[in-house]
């Protein structure tokens, strides 16, 4: 795994902290039994009325029609680094409440928590996941059949991490560069917007 373990202010599960996204992976397969407990992850993420409201298409490169397929989704500037990993996802939103057709206001964001999921086991199986929103909706839908109340929001890179020095220059220095994160103090208020809440000032 990564040495870009996250220095962080105060302590937090060494999984949340080993967790980035690199742009290099090594072009090895994962075994299905990880994939499958990546997914069984998601599976498991809160979710309002327990609605459940994700779903994902999978390729990986044992299939490479079927990767192709769902790389040929990805912006060109994501589809140069992410053709080497061996395992793509689009994951998407199901955006209608299925008892009563009502706009689910919650599921982008509980999309979000099962992808979180789905990343943090991926950290504790030595796997790494990188999420993208350069993909091209339109033509997921087209090529896979997506229902019109859903949405493809985001791409899934799924493998091991790989050498940087293989990667563009561009890519090579955000894969090598320290990790950097705002300060709680800059996100977390009290008494009104902007103002920090004693919790976290230090």
């Amino acid at each position: 795994m990564s040495d870009k373990q996250a220095l962080t202010d105060y302590p937090i599960h060494k999984f949340l902290a080993e967790r980035w996204s690199p742009y290099a992976f090594e072009d090895r397969p994962v075994a299905e039994a990880d994939l499958r407990s990546l997914f069984e992850a998601a599976r498991w993420s809160a979710s309002s009325y327990n609605e459940q409201p994700w779903s994902y298409i999978v390729a990986t490169k044992e299939n490479p029609e079927q990767f192709q397929q769902l790389l040929s989704c990805l912006v060109e500037g994501n589809q140069i680094w992410a053709k080497n990993a061996p395992v793509l996802v689009l994951s998407i939103a199901s955006l209608k409440f299925m008892l009563n057709n009502e706009n689910n206001r919650a599921a982008i964001h509980d999309l979000g928590l099962a992808n979180g999921n789905l990343a943090v086991e991926a950290t504790a199986r030595g796997l790494c996941v990188h999420q993208m929103i350069g993909i091209l909706p339109d033509k997921a839908r087209e090529l896979f059949k997506i229902p019109q109340d859903c949405e493809a929001l985001a791409g899934i890179v799924i493998g091991y991490q790989g050498d940087p020095n293989l990667l563009p220059d561009a890519l090579k220095e955000r894969d090598l560069a320290p990790r950097q994160r705002k300060s709680v103090e800059l996100f977390v208020f009290s008494d009104k917007w902007g103002n920090s809440s004693p919790l976290v000032k230090r």
